[in-house]
């Protein structure tokens, strides 16, 4: 993959990758890690708070008590 950046951002890219040791192509790539790590991150989250504003919804339906199982749907 080829990637075209200006010359400011090339360079800090250049001086970040230097100052940890590593090739400007890993540095990249970690940066792509981290950002797809952290929408997984975000995604999750925002499951839990659906799931929690919803929670009483989801009992009443669902009943309390068949959490992780299947035998208690209707």
């Amino acid at each position: 993959m080829n990637v075209r950046v200006d010359e400011g951002t090339a360079r800090a890219a250049r001086e970040r990758a230097l100052a940890r040791g590593i090739s400007v192509n890993r540095y990249i790539e970690e940066l792509v890690r981290q950002d797809t790590g952290e929408a997984g991150r975000a995604f999750v989250e925002a499951a839990a708070d659906f799931m929690k504003q919803y929670e009483s919804v989801f009992a009443e339906e669902f009943g309390r008590d068949t959490e992780g199982t299947r035998e208690g749907r209707r």
